[in-house]
């Protein structure tokens, strides 16, 4: 037996002012997208933005269903919204944060896991990391240089 460790860096930043222009562009982005989620049963909105190589910008906002299961993450819609309209184009960065009016989100939002799959299937696609961004309504900001870090035994196309 061996044990081996995994290990990344993030960058941590106090607040969307001290973030780089871009970064703090996309998050403010992925904030203006949280009034458009549809989270009626559990008033807990989300909202994401992605920046594309051709620097266009895609939001998406959590769409939830009775059926809970059919509910939609805002990085799938994002993610799924700037492949349809810009196919074949590289996804750069990807911005996440969420508000939950029942009591303030002070810690950044991470992906559920089916996004995480779903973020590190389209760095497998394109062969480059995605830059993530993680907010919230009054905490620091995460910035990781790939979204690999955050599922990093994820499973991909080449296992099949």
């Amino acid at each position: 037996m061996r044990k081996e460790t995994v290990t990344f860096d993030l960058s941590v930043y106090q607040s969307i002012d001290h973030l780089p222009e871009d970064f703090g562009n996309l998050l403010f982005a992925a904030i203006e997208a949280l009034p458009k989620a549809y989270a009626p049963y559990s008033t807990f909105y989300v909202g994401a933005a992605v920046l594309l190589q051709n620097g266009k910008v895609i939001t998406g906002a959590n769409f939830e269903n009775a059926s809970y299961p059919l509910a939609l993450c805002a990085e799938r819609v994002a993610l799924a919204a700037a492949a349809s309209q810009f196919p074949g184009v590289r996804v750069k960065a990807i911005a996440v944060t969420a508000k939950n009016p029942k009591k303030a989100i002070a810690k950044p939002i991470p992906p559920c896991g089916a996004c995480r799959q779903v973020i590190s299937e389209i760095e497998h696609i394109h062969k480059r990391n995605i830059r993530m961004i993680l907010g919230s309504e009054t905490g620091e900001i995460y910035v990781l240089d790939s979204a690999s870090y955050l599922l990093p035994f994820s499973f991909d196309g080449d296992f099949l």
